[in-house]
């Protein structure tokens, strides 16, 4: 009886692990790829580590919890490493659904990845799509980029509203000193008529140009 059971079980085992069957899955991995010197041999040690992280995986899938590393099956291990896995039933004889499977794997792809120093170009699930880095929290708040923003902000408006009096202030001190020049310019001109230089009327002085004075004012002081 115990020796019938020996046969039986690798035949039952190789009627559910084959490819492409129902709820299986095929995995391909590139070490010598991704590590170059640094890569390591794929053999029965390492199809251990992978059926206990695919059973581990598969224990934190509720009603999954007593799931065995017995209970993944491995078949068509080819040298390139690739081969197919399914995790069975044992009370049931028969496959567990591939939707708890690739729900178990997308949850643990990153633990998964790390105990082969892989990543998910160079351990592929084939049917499993690749799950997206989880987002990195920025090294400073976002409250305080904004903040700083703004502060700069602040600081530019008023160092051009202080530029931009200083500089009316001194358009304005400049505008008294043009018009007193304008008007020294205007009494000191000299005018020329019929070819003699005649001086204008020094009306700040009460100056009285000698060109327009008569002979008797000339002659007759008063």
């Amino acid at each position: 009886m115990l020796r019938l059971l020996f046969v039986l079980v690798p035949a039952i085992h190789a009627q559910l692990c084959q490819p492409d069957a129902e709820n299986a899955f095929k995995v391909r991995l590139s070490i010598r790829t991704a590590l170059g010197d640094k890569a390591y041999v794929w053999d029965t040690n390492e199809e251990y580590l992978f059926k206990a992280m695919v059973a581990f995986s598969m224990r934190k899938v509720p009603n999954r919890e007593t799931t065995e590393i017995s209970h993944v099956l491995l078949c068509n291990v080819t040298q390139r490493v690739s081969f197919w896995f399914v995790v069975t039933d044992p009370s049931k004889n028969h496959t567990l659904p591939a939707v708890e499977i690739e729900s178990a794997i997308r949850m643990n792809r990153n633990r998964i990845n790390n105990a082969f120093f892989l990543n998910d170009q160079s351990l592929e699930f084939l049917k499993i799509p690749t799950t997206l880095a989880p987002p990195t929290d920025p090294s400073v708040p976002i409250w305080i980029i904004i903040f700083g923003v703004i502060f700069c902000i602040v600081i530019v408006a008023v160092v051009l509203l202080i530029l931009s009096g200083i500089r009316e202030r001194r358009r304005k001190s400049k505008e008294p000193s043009e018009a007193d020049d304008t008007e020294d310019k205007c009494e000191n001109t000299i005018t020329i008529e019929n070819g003699i230089p005649c001086d204008p009327l020094d009306t700040k002085g009460g100056h009285i140009n000698d060109a327009f004075m008569t002979e008797d004012e000339r002659l007759t002081p008063l």
